[in-house]
């Protein structure tokens, strides 16, 4: 594709040599899309990164000078990237024969599109996707997301349920291409976030701008999710249900957040108390200890929430229609939907 226009290639890594060189050895095998490849070092001291560099030399390394997190992390790359597009990809993410290709013609036909993601399967478990954005990630009215193959904890198996394009809320950070034009309008990746759902917030903000994400599912990687960040650690909970927090107050349009916000506190509130009885002490007091921090930093999350909405183009009906309109949490626990092919969705 020698027409095609440059595509810069982001990773953060922090630890873990054989995930790293593996990532790049299937870039170089799978890559053939113009690019440039941009290894974040975040802090790394393992001396995976002398490693790389000395096994692809032509690699590009930029220092965060410390483990900032994958936010950060991935802001300093951007900050490098001299492509029309840019790729965050995680480090313990294997790229396939044609990965590239299908997203970069869906951003060049469309200029509308601000983000697309591959289809992401698991790599420890081939048949089925990844916890991690899965064939695109969505979010109910009440802010909760999930993805086209993952709700919660279900995780579904790969079917080709899922191989039709379609539009979604959110492009999982573990691979999605973004558009560096638009990147300009609306800002890079929110660092307070330091990792989970920074890419939600990111894509909201492009949603707000008048932009449109979408799944492309002839595009696929695999991913080995919770290589940096265990899925069963206490820190993972109490992000997740700060930064759920922050994606609310920086984003929902005024009228309704009166109504979601405080339900969405009472709900976790609500989720620390079944932990506690459920001998989870840990996981409960990270619950209780996200909570506290979003009210002490309410000040600074309504600046940036002014911020976000200084670039809004888009009216709140239509906002409202790329929501998931009815509750996950009542489709999942109470119909036992376990599938998102069982849910009437209607995203537009």
């Amino acid at each position: 594709m020698i027409s095609s226009p440059l595509v810069s290639i982001i990773i953060p890594h922090w630890r873990g040599a054989d995930i790293l060189l593996r990532c790049l050895q299937a870039l170089r095998e799978h890559t053939h899309t113009p690019h440039e490849i941009v290894i974040v070092d975040n802090g790394c001291d393992d001396g995976s990164i002398a490693l790389a560099q000395q096994r692809f030399a032509h690699v590009k390394i930029v220092a965060a000078g410390d483990n900032l997190g994958f936010a950060s992390g991935c802001n300093f790359g951007l900050r490098a990237a001299l492509g029309k597009y840019a790729v965050l990809l995680n480090n313990d993410a294997v790229v396939t024969p044609g990965w590239l290709e299908p997203m970069v013609q869906v951003m060049e036909r469309e200029a509308q599109i601000a983000a697309c993601q591959p289809k992401i399967l698991s790599l420890p478990n081939p048949g089925y996707f990844d916890y991690a954005g899965a064939a695109g990630g969505l979010v109910d009215f009440l802010g909760y997301p999930f993805c086209r193959g993952r709700i919660f904890a279900t995780i579904e198996p790969d079917q080709h349920q899922y191989d039709e394009p379609a539009e979604i809320f959110w492009a999982s950070g573990a691979c999605c291409i973004l558009r560096c034009s638009v990147l300009a309008e609306t800002g890079l990746l929110d660092d307070a976030f330091f990792a989970h759902m920074e890419e939600i917030d990111l894509c909201w903000r492009m949603h707000l701008a008048g932009y449109r994400v979408t799944a492309v599912p002839q595009a696929c990687v695999y991913h080995q999710a919770g290589s940096t960040l265990h899925a069963a650690s206490p820190h993972k909970t109490y992000l997740n249900h700060r930064n759920a927090l922050f994606l609310l107050l920086k984003n929902y349009e005024t009228l309704l957040l009166w109504v979601i916000f405080p339900l969405r506190l009472w709900l976790d509130i609500i989720q620390a108390v079944r932990l506690l009885f459920t001998f989870n002490g840990a996981h409960a007091v990270m619950v209780f200890r996200a909570v506290g921090e979003v009210l002490l930093r309410l000040p600074e999350l309504l600046r940036k929430r002014r911020q976000s909405r200084r670039v809004c183009r888009i009216s709140s009906a239509a906002m409202r229609a790329k929501f998931y309109q009815r509750s996950i949490i009542w489709e999942y626990f109470i119909r036992r939907r376990t599938r998102c092919s069982e849910l009437a969705l209607r995203i537009k």
